[in-house]
């Protein structure tokens, strides 16, 4: 393909994906295929002569697009938000087009530094301490990670190096591989499931603590935690707080935990995946109180601030804990010496290469600008208020717990099984998305607001598609009259 195709398939491509983001209300939430379908339709083998661009253009919408969940769609309320923008769209293009892969500052200065400055404005805007940022005196500083998942497994290997450096320095007799034996993480039984995962991973028992009845993970919970592990001679290691946890997005307290944490000498990392986000606002940045206390703090751009997937925002207090752990030199790493401090990034990550991320996390904070970017997350938040109010007008129905950011939870009165029919026969029917959870031992619907176009009509949409399907499981209802979002507001801001 030369220069004059690639215009031609660039522009179809892009028109394609204009036209599919403006019709996309038109189709089901859902595709409509069944397990195995491509591999009966595509190729058995890749083939042997180049084909036309336009055919495989003409395969992608006959093949690939009715196996496609549309995250994008103002009907898709499941998981949490699929970040995703035009802005977005045309700096991961720009960084493909590049081709640039940043290992070290010399092989590319510009993904670097871009990293940098970007990292910084994103630190500024959530309000994060001095100390966290780049720009600041210390040895802190914010990187680009692919995902949540892969922030909690880097720190938590961190925390295991840096542990067992500081035991060995006090009693250098000791073995190293016993006294990783006896590591301990920890978090709340309310955390997601990467967290947990990251102890599989890193060989270190991961306990799930348990939250109150507000799924919050409490200080003094986590010190009794200790206080049992250290007493049977194990060593308290790694904290994972949740800001937002997955299924009901509650925040646990860092003010109580980050003292315990600090005490004890233990690793305090944040998983604010989803929520993170919000901290932008600073109406929202109560909810981190006691942040100061923590050691590494991760949120991803790529669920609420309109960045595509991946790109994952990590900061940490002292970047020479992660080049301590991560540190392998070879001949032909060797960097060009600097006087300005810059990190060399491939000490800050687990693998060596890393994309031009950086690229369309400063496109979208240029173009949205902050103001445009805490208007989006509001919007959000208001229609989610809107939805939990369409909710309490329905006395079928119970919000349950109280709306959190862009979620709200709710169930039927008639118990856990109804409630189940209720998602199973709205899944069935493809036209919107949601996923289920649990609190208080009940079970419970999650309606996330995460499309970037979802409008007021698009809540009302889907209530409709709800209250449509209640209609068919229990027929009589008695209604109560909505409360004014204004109302809701107005009482959560007293609060």
């Amino acid at each position: 393909m030369d220069s004059k195709e690639f215009r031609e398939f660039g522009k179809a491509a892009i028109d394609l994906i204009a036209d599919y983001m403006d019709n996309i209300r038109e189709r089901d939430v859902l595709p409509s295929v069944e397990p195995g379908y491509l591999l009966k339709m595509l190729p058995e083998n890749a083939p042997e002569q180049p084909e036309e661009w336009k055919d495989l253009i003409q395969d992608f919408n006959h093949a690939i697009m009715p196996g496609i969940t549309h995250w994008s769609s103002p009907r898709f309320h499941a998981y949490f938000p699929a970040g995703h923008s035009y802005e977005s769209i045309v700096g991961n293009i720009l960084s493909d087009g590049l081709g640039v892969i940043g290992f070290s500052w010399i092989s590319s200065p510009a993904c670097t530094e871009l990293e940098v400055v970007s990292m910084n404005w994103l630190g500024k805007l959530l309000g994060l301490p001095e100390e966290f940022l780049n720009c600041s005196d210390g040895p802190g500083g914010g990187v680009i990670q692919c995902t949540a998942s892969d922030s909690t497994h880097l720190t938590l290997l961190v925390a295991r190096d840096k542990t067992i450096r500081r035991l060995l320095a006090a009693d250098p007799a000791q073995s190293e591989g016993e006294l990783a034996a006896r590591l301990v993480a920890y978090t709340s039984d309310q955390c997601n499931s990467s967290v947990e995962k990251a102890g599989l991973l890193g060989n270190m028992k991961m306990r799930l603590l348990k939250a109150d009845s507000n799924g919050r993970l409490r200080g003094e919970t986590v010190k009794q935690a200790f206080d049992e592990d250290i007493a049977q001679g194990l060593i308290p290691c790694y904290v994972v707080a949740n800001l937002g946890t997955t299924g009901i997005c509650a925040f646990d307290p860092l003010y109580e935990i980050g003292p315990v944490c600090n005490e004890a000498n233990v690793w305090l990392h944040v998983d604010a995946a989803y929520a993170g986000a919000a901290f932008i606002c600073p109406e929202y940045r109560h909810l981190m109180k006691g942040v100061e206390y923590v050691d590494s703090f991760d949120f991803n751009p790529h669920k609420w601030l309109l960045v595509n997937f991946d790109c994952s925002a990590m900061w940490v207090k002292r970047g020479y804990d992660l080049v301590n752990a991560f540190n392998v030199q070879r001949i032909y790493l060797t960097d060009t010496d600097t006087n300005v401090k810059v990190p060399d990034y491939r000490h800050w990550q687990m693998p060596l290469g890393r994309r031009f991320r950086a690229l369309k996390l400063w496109t979208v904070m240029r173009l949205y600008g902050a103001e445009g970017l805490r208007k989006y997350i509001r919007n959000h938040i208001s229609l989610a208020l809107h939805f939990a109010n369409l909710v309490r007008s329905d006395d079928r129905f119970l919000v349950e717990p109280e709306p959190s950011m862009g979620l709200v939870c709710f169930r039927l009165r008639d118990g856990d099984s109804t409630t189940k029919l209720l998602l199973d026969n709205l899944t069935a029917k493809k036209k919107l998305y949601m996923v289920a959870a649990t609190y208080q031992s009940r079970f419970i619907i999650r309606f996330v607001v995460c499309s970037r176009l979802t409008t007021k009509e698009d809540i009302e949409y889907s209530w409709n598609k709800i209250k449509e399907e209640a209609d068919l499981l229990r027929p009589n209802k008695i209604r109560i009259p909505a409360i004014n979002p204004i109302q809701v507001h107005s009482c959560e801001k007293l609060k």
